[in-house]
């Protein structure tokens, strides 16, 4: 028999939340819902439709039968997770702030305020799963069982306190289950499309984003050979294992960059294979790019890390495990050892992992159990 509970849900407006929040309430809990509002500096552009979403979350919550409340986060998003993100492009990495948003908003401010109003627990529409090892007494996070939408290397910083007061209903089924749901009971957002977006902030042309905040700081592109083959716009800009966007393939197209490109006995590049951008370096203000996926610039055996957190309370022992160096990335055997201070950490690879780049996330497994991670600080070879 399942126990009452007070269940408050992050409403988000798309169909696993809106699903989340009608599996909680079949079960007999009282369910309600929190729409959060986190983004306002451009909130009527086409691109932040945090006024569509909320319309569609209360649909959502007129169909189930449960109240929903309007919260706004924005100025603890912006301090706690927008700062953070600006600062980590600034200095030259890629930051991943799905994984900060999850653990200073939804399972912090958002966990907060709901144990404000009552809460024994709270629940989102995210695919994970959690559950209590009995012979430990720890909460574990645990993969979703669609393996095309486990979402747990998002939530890997989550603690004992956090994981212990969450629930993830639809972390037990697959998408097209969580579809056929929806549209079987009415929900109007059934067919939503999924955000995939920058958390809370929308789906928008990137770079032109981000030049409302950070500066540019034209430099060259170079290759293996430090020959300079272009133009970057800022370094802030791209990405290891970037490909689209460099505008390299261009320059055998125009005849004063030609001519250039000749001058330097450069007459082959961008006829074959594609470019990747392989390295950054802030100090010289240069991009250097390679030709070729497999490259050698482009793959690491080793990495390390820093910033640790452990699902646990406290890093697993040293030793053989399996990690993620990105989200869409199957785990990759690797071996954990400690790091010269208490919250850095290295792996090694069994084989050598493609574009690791600082500033995303290194999240280990043990089978489907998430242990935690820490934030890429180096690639080493």
């Amino acid at each position: 028999m399942t126990v009452k509970q007070r269940i408050v849900v992050g409403l988000s407006g798309g169909v696993d939340s809106a699903v989340t929040a009608y599996l909680l309430k079949q079960q007999g809990h009282e369910v309600v819902g929190i729409f959060m509002k986190n983004w306002e500096d451009d909130d009527d552009s086409e691109y932040c439709s945090s006024n569509i979403d909320f319309v569609d979350a209360a649909s959502v919550a007129d169909v189930i039968g449960i109240e929903i409340e309007h919260v706004n986060f924005a100025a603890e998003y912006r301090d706690r997770v927008f700062a953070d993100f600006l600062h980590e492009y600034q200095a030259g990495r890629t930051p991943n702030p799905d994984i900060l948003c999850n653990a200073e908003i939804k399972f912090k401010a958002f966990l907060d305020h709901a144990m404000r109003l009552g809460a024994d627990k709270i629940a989102t529409g995210h695919y994970a799963r959690t559950r209590l090892n009995t012979a430990t007494q720890r909460h574990e996070l645990l993969k979703g069982l669609d393996p095309s939408k486990d979402q747990s290397y998002f939530l890997h910083r989550l603690n004992q306190a956090q994981l212990s007061k969450t629930l993830f209903p639809v972390g037990e089924l697959h998408k097209t289950e969580v579809r056929r749901i929806a549209a079987d009971i009415g929900l109007p957002n059934a067919k939503k499309k999924d955000s995939t977006g920058i958390c809370f902030i929308g789906e928008r042309p990137f770079r032109e984003f981000l030049n409302r905040y950070i500066s540019r700081e034209p430099g060259p592109i170079k290759d293996d050979k430090g020959r300079t083959i272009g133009q970057h716009v800022g370094l802030s800009f791209y990405t290891l294992g970037q490909r689209q966007g460099l505008g390299i393939g261009g320059l055998k197209a125009k005849g004063a960059e030609l001519k250039a490109v000749q001058a330097q006995g450069l007459r082959g590049v961008g006829e074959h294979q594609p470019w990747f951008v392989a390295r950054k370096d802030m100090t010289a203000n240069t991009l250097w790019v390679v030709q070729g996926h497999d490259h050698p610039w482009l793959l690491s055996p080793r990495l390390s890390a820093t910033n640790a957190s452990w699902c646990a309370g406290e890093p697993p022992v040293a030793g053989r495990c399996a990690a993620k160096t990105r989200y869409r990335q199957a785990d990759a055997a690797c071996e954990l050892h400690a790091g010269a201070t208490p919250d850095a950490f290295s792996l090694h690879f069994e084989q050598a992992q493609w574009a690791v780049t600082p500033g995303q996330s290194a999240v280990l497994y043990d089978g489907e159990v998430c242990l935690g991670g820490g934030v890429i600080d180096s690639a080493l070879s």
